[in-house]
């Protein structure tokens, strides 16, 4: 991934971009670069102050020139995206910087700077303001000289900035503290050189409010320096924060192995970097190595971990002919792997596009908390000039007029309302995708919160999606053992589904299986053959003959039952005589009714869906614990919307879990849509989230974490308004003081990214 990408259409679609905005020191910015791009005939943006990203959609006669020319019009500057990367890209860091998450980050380094300065030279003027004891022979004069580089140093970023905005005829938070703060500084110093301030012996008290009376002795510098050192360290823990809430991105880009050791034809190894990998190609991955892209084992065998990927802390042992992901740990032996997808198409980058493409969306909450910053700083100037205005007419003197309005500056700046949806987005996605959890945009969120039904797809969501020996059935006098030993060698020849099902369930409860002479199958019945000097029959009761007279009541039963279940019953005998059923059936997840009792506690009904037959969803559900009333058997995959849109016309706001190219117009139908990531590319791109492990479990976990992330973003603009609501009155009535409210605002922009930060600590429910 890049910090910018594009992607182009056919004719006449629309193209995307995505650029690394710089300058922006609040939401009002973010709100002005959005309007100013959507302003231009054709283009659609979506500025986020958080990701400090900007994600257009532009048509023919548009280009990416063009839209930067409009950002840095518009007084910031805008990063064309790269050309396409040769070798594996760093992970962005913030403002689209690259490097991990310990890389310097220069925006930072220089607030840490200011900050530094600000505290070191404000606190001893607050000091001296606050305790009139310390007010010795001309302390005024010491103040001034320690707030002036605190006030035009420290405080320069605002400066700097108001006055950019004020060439383009805007206004932004950045406004507000400049002018506050200028005004407290300008005031001060008129009165150290026109007024009595500067006289020998000056003394004044602290107050938390604003002094009724009062005139040119009153001199403002703590609250200058005070508030541009308060409103400094919000702004440098709010960058912090913001960076350690993308850590979770850089660590899942940061993934992908670097270089591979790719296999020759002639069989030598040749390292190169992974960006040089092409599909088709073979390569050579060691023991503690990364497997560079997906892929298909060839040779060998291991173990890989996947944990960081999936959230699976148990290794999944793999060999020829499974599928490997890249990024994930070679942890057993040496292995070759064929090469299926690479660059942007492996599994890795989609699943960092798509947590990126989350973190740049707004939620609905957030799109009015944007139109409310839009408007509000023009606003709150006109309640500062009206502050100003009704305190010099109610005659309570000129430097408590201008004292009141300078609080109402500082203390209405709307950083929170700014930081509230895309911090908890950045942190909430981000930890869903080191749980393996990919939520696509904020708007799913929002789903979250109404579903009241989910649909589980049967196969390869509720079960495992292929047959297995589920059970075991022996005549009188017969050992399973024996029965696995000799039927799972037979079996092992044969490449029937149904034989490598009864194969590998015997090879993994018995181990190794013994060799097999005189090998042979009758179509349609089963397979025959020698094993440790045993004549061994395994399938149809048919193939057994004169054996079937022999076929004990126990063995009949359970067959008669398998089959009454919708299982597949295979007959086993030797010497003449039939010794065992065994039962092959798509088995139940293990965790797939631990997920279905989840799914209850959530408040959803989980409904059962899939296209066996009745007999075999009976069972699947009575296994997992959904009533028969829930249950739709039969139900062809041009069927499955139509079930969807009935559950909600009957009133349900439903969500489904699938997995399989038939599952993808029922999960675009469904209000949420859950992909299992192990599935197809279809059934992905159709969901609202994707699990990347294929465990129903994890649903449970993705609803929780979602509900979880919305609950944040709900009370961080609950916060941001109420503390701006209650807080502008307080300080146009006179009670804050200007430093006082500083400290304040500050304050508010830290509460709001430390409550999103404590998505961080989420944590699935015990397996």
């Amino acid at each position: 991934m890049t910090s910018g990408t594009t992607e182009s259409g056919a004719a006449g679609q629309a193209r995307r971009v995505e650029l690394a905005i710089g300058g922006m020191t609040c939401a009002s910015c973010a709100a002005r670069i959005e309007k100013k791009l959507n302003r231009m005939v054709g283009v659609s943006a979506t500025v986020n102050y958080a990701t400090e990203k900007a994600r257009v959609a532009y048509g023919d006669g548009i280009a990416v020139g063009d839209l930067i020319a409009t950002v840095e019009a518009t007084g910031y500057t805008a990063a064309p995206p790269p050309p396409p990367a040769t070798t594996a890209p760093p992970a962005p860091g913030p403002a689209g910087t690259t490097g991990g998450a310990d890389a310097p980050d220069p925006e930072l380094i220089t607030l840490r700077q200011r900050l530094t300065t600000a505290i070191v030279l404000a606190v001893p003027v607050i000091a001296m303001a606050m305790v009139p004891a310390w007010q010795f022979t001309n302390w005024q004069w010491l103040s001034l000289t320690l707030a002036s580089p605190v006030v035009v140093y420290a405080g320069w970023p605002f400066h700097r900035a108001a006055w950019t905005n004020l060439r383009h005829g805007a206004a932004t938070m950045d406004t507000l503290v400049s002018v506050g703060t200028l005004a407290a500084f300008g005031w001060s110093l008129w009165a150290l050189f026109f007024g009595d301030a500067g006289m020998a012996g000056m003394t004044h008290p602290f107050e938390l409010s604003v002094s009724r009376g009062g005139g040119s002795s009153n001199i403002y510098l703590e609250a200058a320096s005070g508030v541009t050192a308060f409103i400094l360290a919000g702004r440098y823990f709010e960058a912090r924060a913001k960076r350690r809430a993308g850590a979770a991105l850089r660590a899942l880009l940061e993934l992908g192995a670097r270089d591979v050791s790719v296999l020759r034809p002639d069989g030598r190894e040749v390292r190169v970097p992974i960006g040089e990998l092409a599909v088709g190609d073979r390569f050579v991955v060691r023991p503690g190595e990364k497997i560079g892209t997906d892929g298909v084992v060839r040779d060998g065998g291991s173990a890989v971990d996947a944990s960081m990927l999936t959230g699976e802390s148990v290794p999944v042992e793999v060999g020829p002919g499974d599928q490997v992901t890249g990024g994930t740990v070679n942890a057993g032996g040496r292995i070759v792997v064929e090469a299926v997808r690479v660059g942007a198409d492996t599994q890795l980058a989609r699943m960092a596009r798509l947590v990126e493409d989350a973190q740049n969306g707004k939620a609905a909450a957030q799109r009015l908390a944007d139109r409310i910053s839009a408007v509000f700083v023009p606003a709150v100037i006109a309640l500062a000039l009206g502050t100003l205005v009704v305190w010099l007419a109610l005659g309570e003197g000129g430097t408590a007029a201008f004292t009141a309005a300078v609080s109402v500056l500082i203390i209405a700046c709307p950083c929170a309302l700014g930081l509230a949806t895309p911090t908890a987005l950045l942190v909430g996605t981000g930890r869903g995708a080191q749980l393996g959890i990919l939520i696509k945009g904020p708007e799913v969120l929002e789903s979250t919160r109404a579903v009241d039904t989910i649909v589980l797809d049967k196969t390869g969501t509720v079960t495992t999606g292929v047959m297995t020996l589920t059970e075991v059935h022996v005549a009188a006098g017969t050992e399973e053992k024996d029965v696995l030993r000799l039927a799972g060698a037979l079996e092992h020849a044969s490449e029937h589904p149904i034989a490598r099902a009864v194969a590998a369930g015997a090879e993994q409860r018995v181990g190794e299986l013994p060799a097999v002479t005189d090998f042979g199958s009758v179509a349609g019945l089963g397979v025959h053959g020698v094993v440790d000097g045993h004549a061994v029959l395994v399938g149809r009761e048919q193939l057994l003959g004169d054996w079937a007279q022999s076929l004990p009541a126990e063995l009949s039963a359970a067959k008669s039952a398998a089959e009454a279940r919708g299982g597949t019953a295979v007959a086993v005998g030797w010497d003449g005589r039939a010794r065992a059923v065994l039962v092959v059936a798509d088995a139940v997840k293990p965790t797939s009714a631990e997920a279905v009792r989840r799914l209850r506690g959530l408040g959803l009904r989980p409904v059962l869906l899939t296209g066996d037959n009745a007999a075999v969803a009976g069972s699947v559900a009575a296994a997992v614990g959904i009533p028969a009333a829930d249950v739709h058997a039969e139900v062809l995959p041009e069927d499955k919307v139509a079930v969807v849109r009935r559950l909600q016309e009957q009133g349900g706001t439903v969500a489904m879990v699938g997995d399989g190219v038939n599952d993808a117009a029922a999960l675009a139908q469904a209000d949420l849509g859950l992909a299992m990531g192990t599935g197809t590319d279809a059934a992905i791109e159709a969901g609202d989230l994707t699990l990347v492990r294929g465990d129903l479990l994890v649903a449970a976990d993705a609803i929780r974490l979602a509900r979880r992330t919305l609950t944040t973003i709900k009370s961080n603009l609950f916060w941001a308004f109420a503390y701006n609501v209650a807080a502008l009155p307080l300080a146009a009535a006179g009670l804050l003081d200007p430093m006082i409210a500083g400290a304040a605002m500050a304050f508010s922009s830290v509460f709001v990214v430390a409550n999103s930060l404590r998505l961080r600590t989420f944590t699935p429910l015990a397996r």
